[in-house]
């Protein structure tokens, strides 16, 4: 059961979501940044000094930070996956080029969320639906990209 002190926890991990770098840390990750490959990926996170890259570190650094503290029982973890879900989505925008990440470039994407997902059988029920959601959106950007060219 979630206490008082995970409730006052969960308000300041939202206050710092509306921090207006954050904000446009998210906006380029859940709505501008669908890389297609791990090229594309590692063109931003490889780019030190432009914003995006910035905002992919930022962003992934709070998201990841979050996880930890339910990972390491700070966080009630039903209070977080009641109210939060942006890391699961990106999880799921990345989960096709992952594996290719860790063979190219040797990198662990988002690895508490992912051991969050293997530890909380909630967790990966919800990610199961917002990965559906995400590959239906990633069509639509496809079809949408094709009709552009």
């Amino acid at each position: 059961m979630a206490t008082a002190q995970d409730a006052e926890l969960i308000l300041k991990l939202y206050d710092l979501r509306r921090e207006p770098v954050l904000r446009e840390a998210r906006a380029f990750m859940l709505g501008t940044f669908w890389p297609n490959t791990a090229d594309e990926y590692l063109a931003v996170q490889r780019d030190f000094g432009e914003q995006n890259n910035a905002y992919l570190r930022q962003f992934i650094g709070y998201w990841e930070m979050a996880a930890a503290l339910v990972l390491r029982g700070a966080l009630d973890a039903d209070l977080f996956f009641d109210t939060n879900n942006e890391l699961f989505f990106v999880f799921a925008k990345i989960l096709p080029i992952r594996a290719e990440l860790q063979s190219k470039a040797g990198i662990n994407f988002m690895p508490r969320t992912a051991e969050l997902l293997e530890k909380f059988p909630v967790a990966k029920e919800r990610f199961e639906g917002t990965k559906k959601a995400v590959e239906m959106r990633r069509g639509q950007r496809n079809v949408a990209r094709k009709v552009d060219l």
